[in-house]
């Protein structure tokens, strides 16, 4: 009659070389490399980004109204589960009435004769009726309806606690990324006002050189344009800082301006290595998810409303009682005399209702099926996010080791200009030149390892190692 929810198991890969879209020059085997640690942004080893987080965690809006849809939830639970009790009530009244000298109670005089109008106006003379009584109803759930509100409702808690663990994941994820693009933009002004020093200081020799002479002004204004087109990038990047900080302020429910003093640059240091992932079974990764746990959820909710829609289908019983007093006496209202009382049971039957009570069913029926659809749309869209982002780790990690290699030859290279111009072979512009290619390889790579900080943060997203919540029970 009621369909009951069976736990749907995620479709998975074997392995982590399965269910993979890129090269694969980018597919790590399964097992490659070290665990990631708890909390995941502990590997960037920055005592500033662990001490935001725990600020975030505590402050951030969206957390707050995530816990405060857990709570309406854990509410609405409750008032399903008061339906399983009986219902206890007392009632009171006082009340001054009149009654019609030509209603229903006085047809009978017109029976039995007599004087009518002297007993009609006796009867409609103003009184004062007394009251009080208890009552007590219950109704057994014979089909069901009460448990399967219920299991509806701890379904609900259940979907709105795994979208808490998704908020605490989507404001630490957003937070470690914009700290991350943060560092990156502040590394990348000092390098840029580095090059427009050096760039300058060969720009005062190019000058020295027009005035002797020994060349033309062709070179002298090639130097002045690529000095201003360097310095045209200075205002973006001040801003983008700006913009990081206020992003992450608004994380941590902080004004604008607020952390632009905790977050200043923090030195040129270079950023530690980030780990190759152990990335554990497909399956638990899956079921880590907080978006699958909330789908699973949501379609065992839907489930459990097929239920409820049809137990409206079968008849209804409540047994009820009460006991109560009823006088228009005031002194008389506590005489055993005055008592009055009922029990009983009543049956609410559906007969017809032009079929609404049916469809209803079906409304329920089809929000399954959609639910069941969202549930394995949920979990293909899990396994994209994680090839994506896997891949694009692997891929930056591949980047950024080149552009090492890139920088070391570049450094050594400089090296070389150096001892050249200490040994009269060379000038000193081909010194600010090594320079400055030494600035851009370096430019270069610290892009890649900025980048590679976002992938790490994409990847932690995307395999859902987030903080989890405490654990509830729906008592």
């Amino acid at each position: 009659m009621r369909p009951d929810f069976v736990k749907p198991v995620p479709a998975t890969p074997d392995d982590w070389t399965s269910w993979r879209s890129a090269d694969e020059s980018l597919r790590q085997p399964p097992g490659a490399g070290l665990p990631v640690p708890t909390p995941w942004w502990t590997a960037f080893r920055d005592p500033l980004l662990d001490s935001l987080q725990q600020e975030a965690l505590a402050a951030s809006p969206d957390l707050y109204t995530a816990a405060l849809r857990f709570a309406q939830a854990r509410v609405q639970r409750g008032v399903a589960d008061a339906q399983r009790g009986p219902e206890l009530g007392l009632a009171a009244g006082l009340s001054q009435q009149r009654q019609s000298e030509y209603g229903a109670s006085t047809r009978m005089f017109d029976v039995i004769g007599g004087n009518r109008q002297a007993l009609a106006k006796f009867l409609s003379q103003p009184f004062t009726l007394h009251q009080a009584g208890f009552d007590a109803s219950w109704e057994p759930d014979l089909w069901g309806r009460v448990r399967r509100s219920l299991e509806a409702a701890d379904a609900d808690l259940g979907s709105q606690a795994a979208l808490a663990d998704l908020a605490r994941l989507s404001v630490t994820s957003d937070l470690a990324r914009a700290y991350a693009d943060l560092r990156t933009t502040q590394r990348l002004l000092e390098l840029a006002r580095e090059d427009v020093s050096a760039l300058r200081e060969r720009l005062d020799i190019v000058q020295a050189r027009v005035r002797g002479g020994a060349v033309d002004s062709l070179d002298l204004e090639r130097q002045r344009a690529e000095l201003a087109a360097l310095q045209a990038q200075l205002p973006g990047l001040l801003a983008q800082e700006g913009a990081l900080v206020n992003q992450i302020g608004l994380l941590l429910d902080k004004p604008p301006g607020a952390l632009r003093e905790v977050l200043a640059a923090a030195g040129s240091s270079a950023r530690p290595a980030l780990p190759d992932l152990a990335l554990g079974l497909p399956s638990e990764v899956a079921l880590r998810r907080p978006d699958i746990r909330a789908a699973e959820a949501r379609l065992h909710r839907a489930t459990a409303n097929i239920g409820v829609a049809r137990a409206a289908l079968y008849p209804s019983i409540r047994l009820g009682a009460r006991l109560g007093f009823e006088s228009y006496l005031s002194g008389e209202f506590a005489d055993w005399g005055s008592r009055a009382w009922s029990v009983g049971p009543s049956l609410n039957l559906p007969l017809f209702d032009h079929g609404r009570r049916q469809r209803v069913v079906q409304l329920r029926e089809l929000e399954q099926q959609e639910a069941a659809v969202a549930y394995h749309q949920t979990v293909r869209k899990a396994w994209q996010d994680i090839d994506d982002a896997l891949s694009a780790y692997a891929a930056e990690q591949q980047q950024a080791r080149a552009l090492e290699a890139r920088m070391a030859s570049v450094a050594n290279a400089f090296e070389l200009t150096q001892a050249r111009y200490r040994g009269g072979s060379t000038d000193y512009t081909a010194v600010l030149d090594g320079r400055r290619g030494l600035l851009q390889a370096r430019r270069d790579l610290w892009a890649s390892e900025g980048r590679l900080a976002t992938r790490f943060v994409a990847v932690n997203k995307a395999l859902g190692n987030g903080p989890r919540g405490e654990a509830r029970s729906a008592d």
